[in-house]
Order: C-alpha cells, then sequence, then structure tokens
C-alpha cells in the first residue's frame, strides 16, 4: 500500500509580492506634508522676523526717501535727506569716530583675544575656570558693563585713578578728555566682548593636530617660530571670519558713547549709530535718521557679502 504524504502548503509571506516604489503623485504628497509641517514649525520664528526686523528695515528705506515726522502725513522728498544729511558737520566727526573705533577695536581688540587663546591653550591646570573668568564678561548686560565702566573713569574717585595715585603715576581724563575717551571706549568693548572670541580661538587651536608642533619643535623651531609657522596659517580662515565679524560689529556702536559719553566731549565720541539716534529722537527727524541708516546698511552689507563668500568657500575647500 503507498502511503500518500500530503503537502504542506506554501508560507502565505514567502509568496507574498514585493512592494514596489510608491507612486510618484504620493512621494511628492509626503513631500509637500513634511515640508508644511516643518513652516508650521517655524511659523513664530517668520513672524517674528517679518513683523520687529524686515518690516522696519524696509519701512526704514521708504521713510529715507520722505519727509516723515510723527503725527503728519509722509511727503516725498527724494534725495533731499541724503543731501541734508551730508552737509551735516556731525556727518564727517560721526564717520571718522566709527572708523577710527573700528580701526583701534581691530588693533587692540583682535590681538589680546588670540593671545589669550594661545595662553589657555597652554594652561594645564584649572582650564575650566579660566575660561569661565575669561567669558563672564560677556554674561554682564552691555548697559550695566557701560555704567560700571563709567564709574570706573570717573576722573574724581574712580578706581582707574585712584591705582594710578596709588601707583604714583599722572592721572588722567578718561572719558572726559577728546583725546582719551575713544580709546577708552575701545577698552570697554573689548573687555566685554572677548569671551566669545577667545573660545572660538581656543576650539580652532585645539584642532590643530599635534604632529605638526611636534615636527615643528624637531626641526628646532622656537615658540613665535611655531606660532608663525604653524598656528597662524592653521588658523587664519578663522582669524579672517572673526575679522570680518568684528568690523561689522564695531561699526555699529552705540551703548558705550550713548551710556558713558553721551557722544562728547566735543563731539569726540559721536558714533554713525548714535547720529542716527540724535536724528530720530532728539532732532525729531526720522527721514534723515533713515537716510543715514540706509548708508550704513549698504556698507555693512558689502562686509556681509564678503563674509558670506569667504564662508562658502571655505566650506568648498573643507
Amino acid at each position: 500500500m503507498t502511503r500518500t504524504v500530503a503537502r504542506r502548503p506554501a508560507d502565505p509571506i514567502a509568496v507574498r509580492p514585493v512592494p514596489g516604489p510608491p507612486p510618484v503623485a504620493g512621494r511628492r504628497r509626503r513631500r509637500l506634508h513634511d515640508q508644511a509641517r516643518a513652516y508650521a514649525f517655524l511659523l513664530g520664528g517668520l513672524l517674528c522676523f517679518a513683523l520687529f526686523s524686515w518690516y522696519p528695515a524696509i519701512r526704514a528705506v521708504v521713510i529715507a526717501f520722505q519727509k516723515y515726522t510723527p503725527g503728519s502725513e509722509p511727503e516725498w522728498a527724494g534725495t533731499a535727506n541724503f543731501t541734508r544729511v551730508l552737509h551735516d558737520p556731525e556727518f564727517g566727526a560721526a564717520w571718522r569716530n566709527t572708523l577710527t573705533f573700528t580701526l583701534l577695536a581691530l588693533l587692540i581688540g583682535f590681538a589680546i583675544p588670540f593671545v589669550l587663546a594661545l595662553v589657555l591653550n597652554e594652561i594645564r591646570h584649572a582650564k575650566a575656570f579660566f575660561r569661565v573668568v575669561v567669558y563672564l564678561p560677556v554674561m554682564i548686560p552691555p548697559v550695566v558693563t557701560a555704567l560700571l565702566w563709567k564709574w570706573f573713569y570717573d576722573p574724581g574717585a574712580g578706581l582707574a585713578n585712584e591705582a594710578l595715585r596709588f601707583a604714583h603715576l599722572p592721572t588722567s581724563n578718561w572719558t572726559n578728555g577728546a583725546d582719551t575717551a575713544l580709546l577708552s571706549l575701545v577698552a570697554v568693548a573689548t573687555w566685554a566682548n572677548m569671551g566669545g572670541t577667545v573660545l572660538i580661538y581656543l576650539a580652532a587651536l585645539q584642532s590643530i593636530p599635534g604632529e605638526l608642533y611636534e615636527a615643528a619643535e624637531l626641526d628646532g623651531a622656537n615658540l613665535w617660530q611655531r606660532i608663525r609657522h604653524v598656528t597662524v596659517p592653521q588658523t587664519r580662515f578663522v582669524i579672517l571670519m572673526l575679522m570680518l565679524l568684528q568690523i561689522i560689529a564695531t561699526m555699529q556702536v552705540f551703548t558705550e558713547p550713548f551710556v558713558i559719553t553721551g557722544g562728547g566731549p566735543e563731539d569726540a565720541t559721536v558714533t554713525v549709530l548714535y547720529l542716527i539716534y540724535k536724528y530720530a529722537f532728539l532732532y525729531n527727524d526720522f527721514g534723515g535718521a533713515c537716510a543715514l541708516s540706509v548708508m550704513l546698511l549698504v556698507l555693512l552689507g558689502l562686509f556681509s557679502a564678503l563674509y558670506l563668500r569667504l564662508t562658502r568657500s571655505g566650506e568648498e575647500n573643507a
């Protein structure tokens, strides 16, 4: 008698057809859905930028070509605001002070953070403590920093002159002297803003391979030669980026002259941004203030375009 062996049914999973790629319409619908959800999350930030940044900037460009005072209908003025601002005696002083402040900030406030970063990079103990100490001024509100330094520079009982008297050295007028006021403000801005720059430099220094320094030491290079031939070439891109950012930031200096000196003495510390404030809130000339703002916007736009260009080039070369 022959036995009949029953066959097991085929596994339904094994014979299940392999699903093909989703239809093009389905993929496009899913992509649109993901993009809509992403923009929904960004909607709050976009509205804030549009309301408090983009709209005021566009409105300022329009007012720059109008005769505008609060409470009255604006009238088209063409380039009259620009002509009036250009013939203002304070215009030349403001630009001269701003460019001088920027140059001094590059000479003083650009070298000191790099040197501090080199020193912190060589410290072997308590690194976190010294980083906090260097970064601490950045966490102080700018107005509070300016008020502290205003007391520090006080010609009578200020700490700066008290220290000079203690060392039997001649005192200074600091922010009350036309020849020392701008340099004193540069010292304030350098102290208040160098913490972030130091940490960026420190991160760049720590990314340099140690083999380069070892090879330089084997070749007999001293400290200065190692800095010149290893450190600077390896960090030149970061140095250039920070230099451009510092130019953009220092050309917008306002808090220090506004709080400490009020633009004086003898307009020695009137900057472009402070002159814009005077046009708008002291002279009630919003057309002139916006015209001066557009001039500053164009100049800073050129530096910003250069910064973006160099950043893109650095990413392509990386």
